[in-house]
């Protein structure tokens, strides 16, 4: 079955809130490229990573002269890849699987999106987190419960549902009780913020989330309650086979979140998106400003220590947009690009 039901994503899309739309000129618009740089940037949920590298490169680029970057808080992947295709923004963070999607015009995109890519920024790591005295093993565990699969329109909701569809775990409509079915799951959508306070409240059994390391919602959540993360390593050959090359075997080292034993899970790229409408002088202009704020930015948070050309530009089958390129030839890394779209 399908988790990711194109009308939902498609309903997200139709009704994008006018405030969005208000943020930024269309990208065909912009000012010529000697007028200051100012770019609005989607990020993702409150407490996600997105979010704070997003924000953080908001703040490095307001201390600089001519430089304004407004972060926006959005519910990541596939919400970002619409906002920036429809011109509601400029710059938004997204995983490259979901990009791919946007590029080609598959489900949950009704049609090919114009994006391009700027960065390839580091991996994501998917969390599947329960209690720590929980019975939970793995995804099929969680039969009979409630999780949370991320905010609608993230690119969490999307793995989630990957996941709960390998796993033989079927939505339960809303009012019936998952316990009856024995494949069945009551699925929320919830953000990370919420879906942190859903487990340890005891409203959820388990939540999925997809992002870098250390993810703070998660940090904080595992001071105030004993956690666990599950193993997802025994999906990735699964994902890779029916959903391409975007998916690997990573670790979550112990020490990660207090006291939260170490795991191996799925890593996916997460990468920086603009129109590919968007005038090369100005994406040139963004470029460079991402990585002339690096070490800022490693101060904020670590997954910053990622950043670098020569991996930067793998971003295949996202295609690299020239003005990004540009900036790439200027360092001399964008005739290194390794031909998989991976390091």
């Amino acid at each position: 079955m399908t988790w990711t039901a194109p009308q939902r994503l498609w309903s997200l899309a139709r009704s994008l809130t006018a405030g969005f739309l208000a943020v930024a000129a269309l990208t065909w618009a912009y000012p010529p490229p000697s007028e200051p740089l100012r770019l609005s940037i989607g990020t993702g949920g409150a407490g996600g990573v997105y979010h704070v590298y997003g924000t953080g490169l908001a703040e490095v680029a307001g201390a600089r002269p001519e430089t304004e970057i407004t972060a926006l808080t959005t519910a990541a992947s596939v919400e970002n890849n619409l906002l920036v295709a429809d011109g509601s923004m400029d710059v938004a963070f997204t995983l490259a699987d979901v990009a791919a999607l946007a590029v080609s015009g598959a489900e949950p995109f009704d049609g090919p999106l114009p994006i391009s890519a700027v960065a390839r920024l580091y991996d994501n790591h998917t969390h599947v987190v329960v209690r720590a005295d929980s019975p939970y093993q793995s995804v099929s565990d969680l039969a009979g419960g409630t999780v949370s699969v991320g905010a609608m329109g993230s690119g969490t909701e999307m793995m989630a549902d990957r996941l709960l569809d390998q796993a033989g775990l079927e939505p339960v409509a809303e009012g019936q009780d998952p316990a009856s079915h024995p494949a069945g799951v009551r699925r929320l959508q919830l953000s990370i913020g919420s879906s942190a306070l859903a487990l340890e409240n005891g409203r959820i059994d388990a939540f999925f989330w997809s992002g870098g390391l250390p993810t703070h919602a998660v940090g904080d959540l595992a001071e105030r309650l004993p956690i666990r993360l599950l193993d997802l390593s025994g999906h990735v050959p699964g994902l890779v086979e029916e959903y391409g090359e975007y998916f690997s075997e990573l670790p979550v080292p112990a020490g990660t979140y207090e006291e939260v034993p170490a795991v191996r899970t799925i890593g996916v790229p997460s990468l920086l998106v603009v129109n590919s409408r968007m005038p090369e002088e100005r994406v040139e202009a963004f470029t460079r400003l991402l990585f002339e704020s690096q070490a800022e930015l490693v101060e904020i948070h670590p997954v910053a220590l990622h950043l670098h050309p020569r991996s930067a530009i793998a971003t295949l089958p996202v295609p690299l947009h020239p003005g990004a390129a540009r900036y790439y030839q200027s360092v001399k890394y964008a005739n290194d690009r390794p031909p998989s779209g991976h390091d």
